[in-house]
């Protein structure tokens, strides 16, 4: 029987490393187990790129949180050698909800004894993360449904299905016929901070209450930052992208309908991708938006547009399958609460009060009990004349029996002749 250590038994759990990064570059694409050959590429092109802008991210990680990348890498450990890697990030700006990006198990068959199996290493990150991620309330996981393998480790750590995503594609054929209309928008006005509170109700009407409650958006989260900001400018230089934004604004209900994020590719080989978000009273600005981009698009309309539409979205995957676009991908949105990161303080409201719940503690113990009645000596003399009185149940005191006994005695004062 060999000697071994709990600690050597199990991974170790903590954040990513410099030293880390030799180990991820040789990790084999055949060996990293995430699910499916998509993930595994994806999984690929994350290690490289911590390799490439780990110090960057790790001096702007000492700035104050504003200023901070709000990415969070965590690499599994044992005996010296990295077998896991997950990756997670806020959604919103007030960090009560966090998504995980990437999760990676690597399984080394030449080292004996360190083959860990998927779900046992993934399983280790993800409470990991639910324990040292102190902000995060609530937990979102986006997975592919063909993906079998990562969907039993996400249900085996407590994610439920919140809704199904569909990622459909536009060929540039289709975008050059739509582009050949013009768009009935008369009131499409550019992006800027002191529009937010407008784009923050819109999103709240374009969701339902179970996913916007998960989402927990502020008015802060659709005010760009400096770092967002920066990460713009950033990928415009490494991608050679460009982003443009509308949102459509309707002037008797001084709100917006409609909206619509577009990241222009300059890279033939590299699709654009489109966010698009419409009032659910307003389905027939789809068309509408959709030409818009189109012709936006007609500088570099060699690549195809991207977008993705949920389930509670029937009015757009209708259009979109009207104009034929093609469903490239089905995901499943997943979340998970963390509940006792939860505050569960139920909410007093002095309207819901009741008269009985505010006197509660004033209501009388039991029933009362009748007691004997004690006279001082002011109130015997004063009510001489009630001597003969008596409380039901009661008996009369000697004291007083003898006052009436003495009253009866004959007088042995003087009288008058």
């Amino acid at each position: 029987m060999g000697n071994s250590s709990p600690a050597e038994s199990f991974p170790v759990i903590r954040p990513l490393q410099y030293r880390d990064l030799d180990q991820l570059k040789q990790w084999k694409p055949e060996c990293i187990d995430a699910g499916e050959g998509v993930a595994q590429e994806i999984i690929c092109r994350q290690v490289e790129y911590l390799r490439r802008w780990y110090g960057p991210i790790k001096v702007m990680s000492w700035l104050p949180k504003p200023l901070q990348i709000p990415v969070l890498t965590f690499v599994a450990e044992q005996q010296g050698r990295v077998l896991g890697l997950i990756q997670v990030s806020p959604v919103n700006v007030g960090r009560s909800t966090w998504q995980v990006d990437h999760i990676a198990v690597y399984q080394d068959k030449t080292a004996a004894g360190l083959s860990s199996g998927y779900m046992d290493v993934g399983s280790r990150l993800l409470r990991y993360c639910f324990e040292a991620v102190w902000e995060a309330r609530t937990w979102l996981i986006e997975v592919d449904v063909n993906n079998r393998l990562a969907l039993g480790l996400y249900r085996f750590n407590g994610f439920q299905p919140l809704a199904q995503v569909t990622y459909w594609g536009i060929s540039s054929e289709q975008l050059a016929h739509l582009a050949k209309r013009e768009p009935d928008l008369p009131n499409l006005l550019p992006v800027n901070n002191a529009d937010a509170h407008l784009l923050y109700q819109l999103d709240t009407a374009s969701m339902p209450p179970l996913v916007r409650q998960v989402y927990d958006h502020q008015i802060q989260d659709f005010k760009p930052t400096l770092v967002s900001s920066l990460g713009q400018v950033f990928e415009r230089w490494i991608n050679r992208s460009e982003t443009i934004s509308a949102y459509v604004f309707e002037n008797q209900r001084k709100a917006a309908i409609g909206y619509f994020k577009l990241a222009i590719s300059r890279d033939v080989n590299q699709p654009h991708w489109a966010n698009l978000t419409v009032h659910p009273a307003y389905t027939w600005l789809y068309p509408e938006l959709m030409v818009q981009m189109a012709r936006a698009l007609q500088p570099c309309a060699s690549s195809e547009l991207r977008l993705a539409s949920l389930d509670y979205q029937p009015e757009r995957e209708e259009y979109l399958t009207q104009i034929q676009a093609d469903p490239q991908s089905r995901a499943l949105l997943m979340s998970r609460s963390v509940w006792h990161k939860v505050r569960e303080t139920k909410p007093v409201s002095l309207e819901g009060l009741q008269l009985s719940d505010v006197l509660s503690g004033l209501q009388p113990a039991g029933k009362p009990v009748p007691n004997q009645i004690v006279w001082t000596r002011e109130q015997r003399e004063g009510r001489s004349e009630t001597v003969g009185w008596q409380g039901e149940g009661l008996k009369p005191r000697r004291d007083i029996r003898r006052r009436g006994n003495a009253d009866n005695a004959p007088d042995d004062s003087p009288s008058c002749p």
